[in-house]
């Protein structure tokens, strides 16, 4: 399957939701100001987020009144327009290398399997991948890590349970020059916002990114599980305040009604989202496409 069909698949929670809620909506009457309040509802129990639905409807009035907008088909033809404009500005992450992919994220997004799934990206794009196993602190951490690079035939750099992360970055960074890597992914450890130490941790290995391969492209990727909905938000803001993010990584968006997420990322953040999970597969890592996500779901 394409981006296309994948995307469309993922997204057929989210746009069922939508489609019912607006047709409903729309055979009770007119285009009128309880119809513009009760679609703000409709976007934001798709996890579009209050501000950002507020934002869309306001515009919608405007060009609903301007095209003279009056069946379900105008409206979602509007809303297209109108979201298309919004992720105009956000500009597409343009990995190049040689790149060191740092990824960070909260325990249980799914960092691991995303990790695993990208090397299989790369390689697919017939780039050399090293994945470096950076959680010296989650039990079983490197193994999980090993299964996917086995699985992938990926080489990887790994320690013992328990041993500084910055060393085994730097081994994978010198692994990387010796053999001309193109793409170097680090694991980290899942952490909170209030486990400072891990927090730390991150900054450490930044800094020996930054000391060791300073010729190298930085990329610093946030997983988040669509799930989660706005609480996606809130991890964006926890990790933006001790390692500078340029892009994210959505996974599990085909197990949730609540795929408008991506929006109020876009929205509130300007921060592109580079790689999106469609499936559970190896190959269901797929690089995002606002306008085939737009069409799909709406």
């Amino acid at each position: 399957m394409g981006f296309f069909k994948k995307i469309g698949n993922a997204l057929k929670k989210t746009r069922e939701a939508i489609a019912r809620k607006i047709d409903a909506l729309l055979s009770h009457g007119e285009i009128d100001d309880d119809f513009f309040d009760e679609l703000t509802d409709i976007l934001i129990s798709c996890d579009i987020g209050v501000r950002t639905s507020m934002d869309i409807v306001d515009n919608l009035r405007i060009v609903a009144r301007k095209n003279k907008s009056r069946t379900a088909e105008d409206v979602r033809k509007d809303l297209k327009e109108i979201i298309k404009e919004e992720f105009s500005s956000v500009e597409e992450l343009d990995i190049k290398y040689p790149a060191i992919i740092t990824i960070v994220g909260v325990n249980g997004v799914g960092k691991t399997t995303t990790i695993g799934k990208l090397s299989r990206y790369f390689k697919n794009e017939k780039k050399e991948v090293t994945l470096v196993a950076g959680d010296t602190f989650r039990a079983a951490a490197s193994n999980q890590l090993n299964e996917w690079a086995e699985r992938t035939k990926t080489r990887i750099i790994k320690h013992a349970e328990g041993a500084d992360a910055a060393a085994v970055v730097f081994d994978g960074i010198s692994s990387a020059k010796a053999k001309g890597t193109d793409v170097l992914l680090v694991d980290t450890a899942g952490r909170l916002h209030t486990k400072t130490n891990l927090m730390e941790e991150l900054k450490k290995i930044d800094k020996v990114i930054n000391r060791e391969y300073p010729e190298a492209n930085r990329y610093n990727l946030i997983v988040l599980d669509a799930t989660t909905g706005q609480n996606a938000l809130n991890q964006i803001n926890a990790f933006n305040e001790f390692v500078n993010l340029d892009g994210i990584i959505l996974t599990k968006l085909d197990g949730t009604a609540k795929g408008g997420v991506v929006i109020a990322i876009e929205k509130d953040y300007h921060l592109p989202v580079a790689f999106v999970g469609v499936g559970e597969g190896v190959d269901d890592l797929e690089k995002f496409d606002y306008n085939d996500f737009i069409d799909n779901l709406f």
